[in-house]
């Protein structure tokens, strides 16, 4: 059965943007406190959840990326660039 794939074979375009993102942030921030940081605006996703993302293992919603996009006050299209 095919699986939809980005053409480096990664579950998700957003991955490696988000893991840039995170690590540029003024304070050091770890894949759990951008957990945590996702839980306390509503959404549920674990210190694994964010590495499965950002290696690329794990699909990214729709409703994900949107609070993602918010938590790094970026745009989703921001995340979904892959020139940047």
């Amino acid at each position: 059965m095919y699986k939809n794939k980005a053409e480096n074979g990664s579950n998700n375009i957003c991955g490696a943007k988000i893991k840039k993102l995170r690590q540029d942030l003024p304070q050091k921030t770890s894949q759990r406190k951008l957990a945590d940081m996702l839980t306390l605006q509503g959404l549920d996703l674990d210190k694994n959840a964010i590495q499965r993302i950002e290696s690329g293992e794990r699909y990214v919603t729709d409703i994900e990326l949107k609070m993602i996009a918010r938590i790094f006050q970026v745009s989703c299209d921001e995340l979904l660039d892959e020139e940047n």
